[in-house]
């Protein structure tokens, strides 16, 4: 089974503030995209999506901090069975986001949490079409 990096999201408390920031000293243009207060940049990461959102909590009482990065793969359901298989816990079950695919979270062995996306077809074409390489 294999899996990439599709997805690194920067988590912040104020959005306009981070936006700000990382345009400036990086030159990233962070776009609105999906849901409200949500921005990607696809001049930051070859071959993923940067995004920049809302922090949030994945696991009671702890906050997503720095990076969120999800794993794309060919097969969710197989993916989330061996994650549990060898050791790790599935934190949110799937859910859908039209358009883009089907994405879970889970801990791994160690604590860190991730997420795993089995994208649409459009949407892995468009990633791609961003400078992903398989």
């Amino acid at each position: 089974m294999s899996a990439r990096f599709r997805h690194l999201a920067l988590n912040a408390d104020d959005l306009p503030r981070a936006k700000s920031f990382y345009e400036t000293v990086f030159g990233w243009r962070l776009e609105p995209w999906g849901p409200p207060e949500y921005y990607q940049a696809f001049n930051a990461a070859d071959g993923a999506i940067a995004a920049l959102q809302h922090r949030r909590e994945l696991k009671p009482g702890v906050r997503m901090a720095g990076f969120e990065a999800s794993l794309g793969v060919e097969d969710l359901d197989a993916t989330m069975a061996a994650i549990e298989a060898a050791g790790g816990r599935m934190l949110a079950r799937p859910t859908y986001i039209e358009g883009v695919g089907r994405l879970a979270y889970f801990e791994d062995s160690e604590g860190n949490l991730l997420g795993v996306i089995q994208y649409d077809a459009d949407e892995l074409r468009r990633i791609r079409g961003a400078g992903a390489s398989d």
